[in-house]
């Protein structure tokens, strides 16, 4: 008999031999019918692999990540067995799972695929899944393995890396293909597929070697699932934050500037300082002490921090200046010139904590093809700060973090998310830094300040900093999709890199502990994420214009810039349309320009010592007749139900 744990704490013992569906059909039939894909002690396996030993099995529905990328990998089999029916004489190469959905690179030589064959090859993958085909995984010597694969120069590569007894092939139909495993149990379980689009990609992501087809699509075990899918992609299109910061005038890229080099138009700075000075506001609150360092440090600052030797190679070009061997960088971090400012002079732990906050700029050398927008950028802004404190003040001062970082998404309409506890690779420790002892430390720092907040975490090894462990806040936006806004670090290492220290209460001098923090992590890339959470209708708070004041004609703008004169007293962002178009025009400019108020003004609000309100997205006539301060009652009202107070 062996011992399986289930992720419930459960540990059920069945005979040797047994499968993960037996194990699901055990726990329920109707439970077992939704598995479509197993791990079994962190290694995916086949739901009709049989375990031999004692360990930890978790079973898969399309529900979970593990579910749908076993889900998706299936499908690639099936596009490839198409692939070679409908394109005789193309080599495959390698058909992963993504994130959403998969692909197949392909060496096609002399054919060529086009938008018009994806329907066909669409039915075709269909047709084949109704015939329920199981996919089999088995075990092939190196030797065979290199035989069937003779003709095909990218599998041959593959298999030659690969150590004899560890190399398996999936069948499926008439279809076989080299493959570690991961599947669901039949192709009948596919109901719904879509080419995506079609792409160049080098084989092994190497330029110098030749390019091949990387054919996109994704699958779906029920119809309505991919319906729901095209129409969410096609309101990402709509909220796409490079659509949108054109229309709404926040930003624009210049390729006399260079590529991904953001330039902010007067509409995107403005939004960009009220965010600054919302965090700066609750910073102060909190105790952060503001500072500002330079766009550039010597070369040796990043050696001494451990960046240059972990990202030397994706930095710009060392800047060299008119002094034999004096080099400097574009600053890629903040937290070595913070730890620079610490240094500046002694301290006590009486002192402690000393809490750093900047808005610094940094530079990274991202490739050309991974730039998008202002979520992939080469100069960015990040809301950095660091906070120096002793290991008995570690627990207190990063719950205060977890605060802040809350209060932050509570007032931008951020209220789904997990906090990600990301921890060292289990297996290589060669990409950190540190003492285990350290890291043990730090990471236990991270689980326990988490628990006691009461967040619902995950865990991800592999994902810590190469300094420290992280607390990642996924958040999932309007349409659903996870990005990692925010996050808490704990390092022990780089104070000592830096040689840190304060004077204790036992006169003797120790090492801090330093918490790296950034609640809205790149501002550049924050923003992108709200005007597509948001669709550029930002919280009234933070809008450029809160509201725009229209003239029924020419007659009454005097009237309009008392009213304008008013409002700004009020601290009410507004301005003027005096533009010689018609009313509608002006209103259907301000609903596309997502002003949350119209105020129109005519001969009745002129002589009332009034305005006519109507609201952005409001259908037919219903306005409404307000003073002004009246008016502001209303904004004041609204803004208060978004923008929470930060208490400490």
């Amino acid at each position: 008999m062996i011992k399986i744990s289930l992720p419930d704490g459960s540990v059920k013992e069945f005979a040797v031999g047994v499968t993960p569906m037996d194990v699901a059909i055990n726990i329920s039939e109707g439970f077992a019918r939704n598995v479509i894909s197993a791990s079994f002690d962190g290694t995916i396996v086949e739901t009709t692999t049989p375990l031999t030993t004692d360990g930890s099995l978790i079973l898969y529905t399309w529900n979970d990540e593990g579910g749908k990328k076993a889900f998706w990998h299936s499908t690639s089999h099936v596009m490839a067995q198409v692939l070679e029916e409908m394109y005789p004489g193309i080599k495959l190469t390698l058909g992963p799972a993504i994130a959403n959905g998969f692909y197949y690179d392909v060496d096609f030589e002399d054919q060529k695929i086009t938008d018009a064959d994806f329907k066909k090859i669409e039915d075709r993958v269909l047709e084949i899944s109704r015939e329920k085909h199981e996919f089999k995984l088995r075990p092939v010597s190196k030797a065979e393995a290199l035989e069937v694969y003779k003709d095909n120069v990218y599998k041959t590569e593959l298999i030659s890396n690969l150590e004899d007894g560890t190399i398996t092939f999936c069948d499926h139909s008439t279809f076989t293909d080299l493959c570690r495993g991961g599947h669901i149990p039949n192709t009948g379980i596919i109901k719904a597929m879509k080419i995506m689009s079609i792409a160049g990609a080098y084989w092994r992501g190497d330029e110098k070697n030749k390019q091949l087809t990387r054919v996109y699509g994704i699958s779906f075990p029920k119809q309505k699932d991919l319906t729901e899918y095209l129409e969410l992609l096609e309101e990402a299109k709509r909220r796409d934050h490079r659509k949108l910061g054109k229309e709404l005038e926040l930003f624009a890229f210049s390729a006399k500037v260079g590529q991904g080099l953001p330039l902010w138009l007067p509409k995107g700075a403005a939004l960009r300082d009220r965010l600054e000075q919302f965090l700066k506001k609750a910073q102060k609150k909190a105790g952060y002490e503001q500072v500002v360092t330079p766009h550039i440090g010597q070369k040796e600052l990043y050696v001494t921090s451990g960046h240059y030797a972990k990202y030397g190679a994706d930095s710009f070009q060392p800047i060299n200046t008119p002094a034999e061997g004096e080099e400097f960088l574009l600053k890629p971090m903040n937290c070595p010139h913070h730890c620079e400012i610490y240094n500046v002079r002694p301290w006590s732990y009486k002192d402690l904590p000393k809490r750093y906050a900047e808005f610094g700029t940094v530079y990274r050398y991202e490739q050309s093809g991974e730039l998008h927008g202002l979520t992939r950028v080469r100069g960015f802004t990040q809301d950095d700060a660091h906070i120096f404190c002793t290991p008995d003040q570690l627990d207190q001062e990063f719950k205060n973090v977890i605060d802040l970082v809350l209060y932050v998404f509570g007032s931008l309409g951020f209220e789904n998310f997990t906090a990600q506890i990301s921890l060292r690779d289990q297996e290589n420790r060669d990409k950190y830094i540190g003492s285990d002892e350290n890291w043990e430390k730090a990471e236990n720092a991270i689980i326990n300040a988490a628990a006691d907040k009461g967040l619902k975490t995950v865990v991800a090894y592999g994902e810590a900093a190469f300094y420290g462990p992280k607390l990642d806040f996924m958040v999932k936006d309007a349409l659903g999709r996870q990005w990692q806004l925010g996050t808490i670090q704990v390092d022990y290492n780089l104070p000592e890199r830096f040689e840190l220290t304060y004077k204790g209460s036992d006169d003797q001098l120790h090492t801090p502990v330093m918490i790296h923090r950034a609640p809205f992590g790149s501002m550049e890339r924050f923003i992108a994420i709200l005007i597509e959470h948001t669709a550029g209708k930002f919280p009234l708070w933070l809008m450029p214009e809160q509201a725009i004041i229209l003239c029924l004609s020419e007659k009454y703008e005097i009237y309009a810039k008392k009213v304008l004169n008013l409002l700004e007293n009020h601290e009410i962002r507004a301005l003027i349309d005096n533009r010689n178009e018609s009313i509608g025009r002006k209103i259907r400019d301000a609903e596309m320009q997502k002003t949350p108020f119209m105020l129109i003004v005519g001969e009745e609000e002129e002589k009332n010592g009034t305005i006519s309100i109507r609201r952005q997205g409001q259908e037919g006539n219903g306005n409404i007749t307000v003073t002004i301060e009246e008016f502001a009652a209303i904004v004041n009202e609204e803004i208060g139900k978004t923008l929470k107070t930060f208490t400490v």
